[in-house]
């Protein structure tokens, strides 16, 4: 995607430290002539409780808005720069000084990206790359900037040879020795990640009569197993990944992290472009990041978390290609969103009270009677963490479910944060993404029954 972009959104998403729950994150893309001025772009992360962005360059006016915002930053070295970065420690060393170092401790960057997709960069910059990886890190080195900034470089799924069954993935034969294994072995002696670019959409589109589209989309369907090693997958994604996984553990490299660099779907395309559509593209983005907010990894790497960048923050107008191209963005130019998609639980209140609003999109239930209640199976943590903030800075009206009130009983955790669930979601009118709460609750359309307390179903 966007092979060679020069200027390219966190769930908050790119744990290059040890993190025990999976992280979003947003690429912020900037090719075309209509976007917000950077400072308001930081607003409107900061409103959507998004604290990490990936960027496609160092934009100077961009990286000092982001000064002092709390959002954790991915820079990234275009593909152009490659050849000059590979063959002078003199270039990086004054790349990094110049467009990383000046901006730091103000503005959180965590990551560099040194190139983007460069094994289909048509201008054949693959002979650099590790070279110029190295000699970024040793630049960072220099500046004592090593421990804080990691260096990786985001690779397509082109890359691999094979990625059907999962267990099969493995990388294309004249990659592997001048580019994977060097390029991995730099990614492990410095603790970082191997950053990828997955799209189902794009597999979903070529292979439409062969994929389900619930299964490209997060929906409930019947899975598909891997044949190679009896491993189930309830979405295209994780068998991706899966595919990068196996590709990696084949030469020899089991312990290298991963995270999702881009993925997406786009909110309208050609014809030729099935799948292409807002309906969808809300279903797969507001399936994946309740995928990602409810921890969990991989059937292969269940004990990973995964982290994921969100491609993209807005529609750009001036990008090349099919029409999806330029409609991959959360939101408008004029920052009103393309469908809606909740970051967090609390990315949907209001924030300190005069900022951001709930999404008054009511349900589409006939008769309007729907209720909010508890996933019983998330765990304990996220329920109290949800309940917590429903009662508290949500504002739903918890005093039923006090000790001696009517809906006190039952005394269990599920029930009581259901109640309150509802509460907030029949105060917010019902609005799209007032029901997730990081994927600990969501929308019925029966009467919840919990003892002999009774759900309301509006304020």
């Amino acid at each position: 995607m966007a092979l060679f972009v020069l200027s390219l959104l966190t769930l908050s998403a790119i744990s290059f430290t040890h993190a025990d729950s999976g992280m979003i994150g947003v690429n912020y893309g900037r090719i075309a002539d209509n976007l917000p001025a950077p400072e308001k772009v930081v607003e409107l992360l900061k409103s959507q409780g998004i604290n990490r962005v990936k960027l496609y360059d160092t934009d100077k006016s961009v990286l000092t808005a982001l000064a002092n915002s709390g959002i954790k930053v991915v820079v990234s070295l275009p593909n152009e720069n490659l050849a000059a970065a590979s063959a002078d420690q003199s270039y990086t060393d004054n790349w990094v000084q110049e467009n990383v170092k000046k901006y730091t401790p103000a503005t959180d960057i965590e990551a560099i990206a040194v190139g983007n997709e460069v094994f289909v960069d048509p201008r054949n910059t693959t002979a650099y790359l590790v070279q110029a990886m190295k000699n970024i890190q040793s630049s960072l080195v220099k500046f004592n900037l090593d421990e804080s900034i990691k260096v990786s470089s985001p690779i397509a799924l082109s890359a691999l040879a094979n990625s059907y069954p999962p267990s099969s993935g493995s990388f294309k034969p004249d990659l592997i020795e001048p580019v994977i294994k060097p390029m991995l072995d730099l990614l492990r002696k410095t603790s970082s990640h191997i950053m990828v670019n997955a799209y189902p959409f794009f597999a979903y589109a070529a292979n439409a009569d062969k994929i389900s589209l619930d299964y490209a989309l997060f929906k409930e369907n019947a899975g598909n197993v891997d044949s190679g090693n009896g491993l189930k997958y309830s979405n295209l994604l994780d068998a991706q990944i899966d595919a990068v996984f196996a590709a990696m553990a084949a030469v020899g490299f089991n312990d290298v992290k991963l995270v999702v660099t881009e993925t997406g779907w786009p909110s309208a395309g050609d014809e030729n472009e099935i799948g292409a559509g807002s309906a969808n593209a809300a279903a797969y983005n507001g399936g994946l990041v309740k995928r990602v907010l409810t921890g969990n990894g991989t059937p292969l790497k269940p004990k990973e978390p995964l982290n994921v960048y969100l491609f993209a923050l807005f529609n750009e107008n001036q990008k090349t290609g099919p029409t999806s191209e330029r409609n991959y963005g959360l939101f408008y130019p004029n920052e009103n969103k393309v469908y809606d998609v909740p970051f967090s639980a609390k990315s949907t209140l209001v924030n300190d009270g005069k900022d951001k609003v709930p999404v008054k999109t009511p349900s589409s239930h006939v008769g309007g009677q729907t209720w909010c209640v508890a996933n019983g199976k998330t765990t304990k943590e996220k329920l109290q963490e949800g309940l917590d903030y429903a009662c508290g800075e949500g504002g739903a009206d918890c005093r039923p479910i006090q000790k001696g009130a009517t809906c006190y009983d039952p005394e269990s955790l599920e029930a009581h944060a259901s109640y309150a669930f509802n509460s907030y979601y029949q105060k917010n009118a019902r609005g799209v993404g007032t029901c997730d709460f990081g994927g600990a609750a969501y929308v019925v359309s029966q009467p919840p029954k919990y003892g002999k307390c009774e759900f309301p179903t509006g304020h």
